[in-house]
């Protein structure tokens, strides 16, 4: 029962993972200071009143600058060729501050959806230069007041195969670009691509992010070079790879062995629904496959995974609002996951993303920045389970976003008073309020 202390906020009653019971959370200088059954202090508060507390949703895997494309070409139902086409030739006329405009509607939905860290793919090539990775440096540093934003440069559309692409990723990472990607299945040389790639990480001490097999054909895939690769550059820990779509396509046994080649390598793998849903089995008249990598499957063997984002509003997944929460149900919906999954299903966009992306100050523990999201429910699961909106948002213990709950308007005089009335009302009154 910490007492005696200065804190700058407290949390009051939170329902907190690992703790039986609601706790008191102590905010200090932007960092959870204290967790416990009772703090007794003289500070602001706000009563969660039992519902439930996370760290914040931590999106691996975006694309930013081709985000909210919709209505710039007439490409709605192609496949993934057909939707890198159409992006390549839209990215050529790509400014600065039309990547940011864009990708600043992506985040602003996404602050409001509960995400508070995120990595964002951004295209680099001849065709499009540096200008989209201008723009989100732009953004990160922007939005440092709501969201942790990491850089991810990539050649969409092949290396070996695309002279300039590589110099110019070189210059994006002496720039300040946090991550390296690749996208092997677009280059004349697979394997070269691969291999290149892993010596410019080594070089700048970048971590790898691949988009990987992306098809239903499992009689090759990219996945064993990459875990080679990563076994003899002893980069375990450091490589994720994104759809592998292929590995939903593989009987048990080759799934099987596939998973625990991934997890002997330290290989991570992100799922993307949205995008793998839309995108996979076009050409399938009838019995469409889903095309979705069983996340939850590949725990089973030890592999780090997450459930991402991906593409909003583009060639690529014409949907999206950015909401991560509402993702995790997709997915558990179509891996057909039922309650007794949905605690991991909710790690796949917290604890775990977290995890692939090496964020070692992630988490609501003592010394940790003091972020945090408040849901309309009592438990994670729950709110997974309903898409409860989160209502409240702090990074570095300050409120960021706040959204009242729904007031229904009954006939006479049974209006419904909103849930979030009971935290309005315990707000101080130096903290911007929640109808703000």
């Amino acid at each position: 029962m910490p007492d005696d202390a200065s804190f700058d906020l407290i949390f009051r009653k939170a329902s907190l993972a690992g703790h039986e019971r609601p706790v008191d959370i102590g905010i200090r200088q932007g960092r959870f200071a204290a967790i416990a059954p009772e703090i007794v202090a003289d500070a602001p508060e706000i009563v969660i009143g039992g519902r439930a507390v996370l760290p914040g949703f931590v999106d691996s895997h975006v694309h930013l600058d081709k985000a909210c494309l919709l209505g710039r070409c007439g490409h709605l139902h192609g496949g993934l060729r057909e939707a890198i086409a159409a992006v390549s030739a839209m990215k050529r006329e790509f400014t600065v501050a039309d990547v940011h405009a864009r990708g600043a509607q992506v985040l602003d939905r996404a602050i409001g959806k509960g995400t508070t860290r995120m990595r964002s793919h951004v295209e680099v090539d001849p065709r499009v230069g540096l200008r989209s990775f201008e723009a989100l440096k732009a953004l990160k540093r922007d939005y440092t007041w709501a969201i942790g934003l990491s850089i991810c440069v990539f050649p969409q559309e092949g290396l070996t195969n695309d002279p300039g692409t590589e110099e110019l990723l070189i210059q994006a990472l002496q720039d300040g670009a946090d991550v390296l990607g690749g996208c092997p299945y677009t280059d004349s040389d697979p394997d070269g691509q691969i291999a290149r790639l892993f010596d410019l990480a080594t070089r700048f001490d970048v971590d790898l992010d691949f988009h990987l097999d992306f098809d239903l054909d499992a009689s090759w895939m990219h996945l064993d070079e990459v875990c080679r690769q990563t076994k003899q550059r002893g980069y375990g820990g450091r490589v994720a790879i994104g759809h592998v779509t292929k590995l939903s396509a593989l009987p048990p046994d080759a799934f099987a062995r596939a998973a625990d080649r991934l997890a002997e390598a330290g290989v991570a793998v992100t799922v993307l629904p949205a995008t793998d849903l839309y995108l996979m089995g076009r050409e399938a008249t009838h019995d469409v496959p889903r095309g979705l990598t069983p996340a939850h499957r590949l725990l089973d063997h030890g592999v780090t995974c997450s459930v991402a984002t991906n593409n909003v509003l583009n060639p690529f997944t014409p949907f999206g609002d950015a909401s991560l929460l509402r993702m995790a149900n997709l997915y558990a919906n179509a891996a057909q996951v039922g309650p007794e999954g949905f605690p991991a299903c909710v790690d796949l966009v917290t604890t775990l993303p977290a995890r692939l992306m090496n964020l070692t100050d992630y988490g609501i523990a003592v010394g940790h920045p003091a972020d945090l999201i408040v849901l309309d429910a009592p438990t994670p699961a729950e709110a997974l389970a309903g898409i409860a909106e989160p209502i409240m948002g702090f990074k570095n213990g300050r409120q960021s976003f706040s959204r009242p709950a729904v007031q229904l308007l009954a006939p006479a005089r049974e209006v419904l008073q909103p849930r979030a009335a009971s935290l309005e009302a315990n707000l101080d009154p130096s903290l911007p309020s929640l109808r703000a």
